[in-house]
């Protein structure tokens, strides 16, 4: 376990960690389709989600003016494109005879969305802007290239030091040599440095490998494995359990 003394500078994950409070994106999805009355199974939306996520990974679909709210849309619509085909090649589906769930449902389920992404970017802003008072602050993310348009978006500008996206600098997690970016962008040594993540494969282990300090947010995960709760130095449900340790 680090002592406050080690610590001399923080690097962020982005995406699960400061826009869902620590809840896996695909859940949020999938309770957003649930509470919108989104007629497919739990089944069919987690292939539909895979089926969004590689396709947004293998093409240049986001372009880095996009905002949240358009990648997002761009994401949701692949999904219920998804859905829409699996359900009409079973013309009986299990659901039922239905109309187009794009067209019935995308809008409801992106404006739940975002308005909730909002909240928790606000709430986790306020409690960057006081961690930044004490600590220089590296975002590390697996993103599409919009990262800084996203950042703007939210309210999270000049919180970071430097951001460090995958689709920038041609690395992913769970490389270890991208959080060794976030080090080097720090100026500092990899036990000077605190990594604050909500992925156990993606931020805990490569930050351990890479040498740092690792805080894991724990909240809602794509599925229910156990995870080995031994590798975080520290494990938080709440960012603002950072800012109550350091006070």
């Amino acid at each position: 376990m680090y002592q406050i003394s080690d610590i001399k500078g923080i690097i962020f994950d982005y995406g699960g960690t400061l826009d869902t409070g620590g809840c896996h994106w695909g859940k949020m999805l999938w309770h957003a389709y649930q509470r919108a009355g989104v007629p497919v199974t739990e089944q069919l939306f987690r292939a539909a989600y895979v089926h969004a996520e590689r396709t947004l990974g293998k093409n240049p679909i986001v372009q880095c003016n996009d905002t949240f709210r358009q990648t997002l849309s761009v994401k949701i619509g692949l999904q219920m494109d998804y859905i829409d085909a699996a359900l009409s090649a079973d013309i009986q589906a299990s659901v039922g005879t239905i109309g187009s769930v794009r067209q019935q449902y995308h809008a409801v389920v992106l404006d739940d969305l975002y308005a909730l992404t909002c909240c928790h970017t606000q709430y986790s802003r306020e409690i960057l802007q006081q961690l930044q008072q004490q600590y220089p602050l590296v975002l590390v993310s697996n993103f599409y290239g919009n990262m800084e348009t996203v950042l703007r978006e939210f309210g999270f500008n000049g919180v970071f030091q430097q951001v460090i996206e995958s689709a920038v600098v041609g690395i992913r997690k769970p490389d270890s040599r991208i959080f060794t970016l976030g080090v080097k962008a720090l100026g500092l040594q990899p036990h000077e440095v605190l990594v604050v993540g909500d992925s156990m494969s993606k931020d805990m282990v490569p930050a351990k490998d890479a040498g740092c300090w690792t805080v894991w947010l724990k909240g809602e995960g794509w599925t229910d494995e156990p995870e080995d709760e031994r590798l975080p130095d520290r494990i938080i449900t709440d960012l603002k359990e950072l800012t109550d340790e350091w006070n």
